[in-house]
């Protein structure tokens, strides 16, 4: 178990590092969220009454792309000198590796969020008429879901030709019930209109299960030639 925690600490603290000095992924993230509130923002009324049903879709639909550009680049610094492949002939338990990425990914989106989501509230004019503090464990569980699955698929997808292409298509449709239950529970606690709670439990039973699938089967990709 320390060993676990130390090389998970190791890595997520080289993933920051590396992130901290180049700022490719944040700035990348951060230009696209800007520039979806900016056009959005200019094809709807911020002031109409709709934009408050259609603003969860449109937050978390940024978000997730967005948080594609990070999830590309999670292993492809690790390509160069071939830093994968000797992990992979390393005793290291190889669920460090998973755990340290997700954690990066997970901060980096989160930071991203918290950056972006006063700007869509100011474009957008919202105010939320539910519950405003369940907009936290939306967004915890939100994030959670998108980095876990996104984390495991660049995995997968890595060596192959167009892993820019693929992983979208990987992760977009297995991320369907987390994206349609952080829209309703955002929309919800926006207008509102009923309890999130169903959403929210929804959110975090997909997380518990999809966190044990990739980590049960993570070796298994890293291994994969």
């Amino acid at each position: 178990m320390s060993s676990l925690r130390s090389i998970t600490l190791a890595t997520l603290t080289k993933d920051i590092r590396l992130e901290w000095r180049s700022k490719d992924a944040i700035n990348s993230m951060l230009f696209f969220s800007l520039l979806v509130v900016v056009i959005f923002s200019f094809s709807f009324d911020p002031n109409a009454e709709e934009s408050r049903q259609i603003a969860g879709g449109l937050i978390w639909v940024a978000f997730l792309f967005a948080a594609v550009v990070a999830l590309n680049q999670t292993w492809a610094r690790e390509l160069r000198n071939q830093v994968l492949d000797a992990y992979r002939v390393s005793p290291a338990p190889a669920n460090a590796l998973f755990i340290a990425k997700v954690l990066g990914n997970f901060i980096l989106v989160s930071l991203l969020e918290a950056l972006m989501a006063p700007l869509f509230m100011i474009f957008y004019n919202l105010r939320a008429l539910g519950p405003a503090w369940q907009l936290i464990p939306v967004a915890l569980l939100g994030t959670w879901a998108l980095v876990v699955n996104g984390t495991f698929f660049a995995a997968m997808s890595l060596r192959t030709r167009s892993r820019e292409i693929m992983l979208p298509l990987l992760l977009f449709p297995i991320s369907i019930p987390a994206v349609q239950s952080m829209v309703e529970a955002t929309r919800i606690i926006l207008t509102g209109d009923g309890a999130a709670r169903f959403w929210i439990v929804l959110l975090l039973t997909y997380d518990v299960v999809f966190t044990t699938a990739c980590l049960a089967l993570f070796e298994t990709v890293l291994q994969a030639e």
